[in-house]
């Protein structure tokens, strides 16, 4: 009898599956990335180029790109697994379902918003963000850009079996973006006032780490219902 599988076993074998099909339509990929650049482009040149008009609103166009371009791939989060038969396999497979959408928003994350993380430097640069503000910027991407993937996993369950559900799926997270934004871009503002940008930060560490336990139960039982 073929024992089951571990967990690190199974995370891992969900991994190298989605990086394969993400590879196969490489092309997808890009689109978060070009989609944020795209909306940094236009407020740039909406403002005029001006740079001091640039510098007031830069952290806050970058949070709205960067979580915009999360947006865009939400709705494919589950979709394509629910079409093929593979959500019905997770739930009959030897491992909490919990786990198999932790690993799944995991790699979601680790291809769209990491991504945009890395080139946040360079998208600050072309709308002349100051260099003190970058590194509470960066701080505030990286405890909120998870936070936002793993809230977009729990509505992409909740919509994965209705059809055309792409507008919906915006519409349902928007709300719950919405403090996620006012923090992360909160953050950086106080900061650029000269006020502690440590409490904002804080708040999006202690909604990461609740969010980090209830959103992939949440998340699974869902997509159990979904299915069912």
């Amino acid at each position: 009898m073929t024992p089951a599988p571990t967990l690190t076993q199974a995370a891992g074998a969900l991994i190298v599956r989605d990086l394969r099909l993400l590879w196969r339509r490489r092309g997808d990929a890009f689109q978060p990335a070009l989609f944020a650049l795209l909306v940094v482009v236009l407020f740039a040149l909406g403002l005029g180029g001006d740079a001091e008009s640039l510098r007031k609103v830069a952290s806050a166009v970058l949070w709205v790109a960067v979580l915009l371009a999360g947006l865009l791939s939400l709705d494919t989060l589950f979709r394509g697994d629910a079409e093929d038969g593979s959500l019905e396999q997770w739930i009959l497979a030897p491992v909490p379902l919990a786990w198999l959408v932790a690993v799944r928003v995991l790699t979601h994350w680790a291809t769209t918003a990491l991504p945009l993380i890395l080139i946040t430097p360079l998208l600050g640069e072309l709308l002349h963000l100051p260099r003190g503000e970058l590194p509470v910027l960066m701080a505030s991407l990286m405890l909120g850009t998870p936070l936002l993937s793993l809230l977009g996993a729990v509505v992409a369950a909740l919509t994965v079996g209705m059809r055309r559900s792409g507008i919906l799926v915006a519409l349902l997270a928007l709300p719950l973006y919405v403090p996620v934004l006012v923090f992360g871009a909160g953050s950086v503002a106080a900061s650029a006032q000269g006020l502690d940008a440590v409490g904002a930060l804080l708040l999006l560490g202690a909604g990461l780490v609740l969010a980090l336990v209830l959103a992939p139960l949440t998340a699974a039982a869902a997509i159990r219902i979904a299915l069912n």
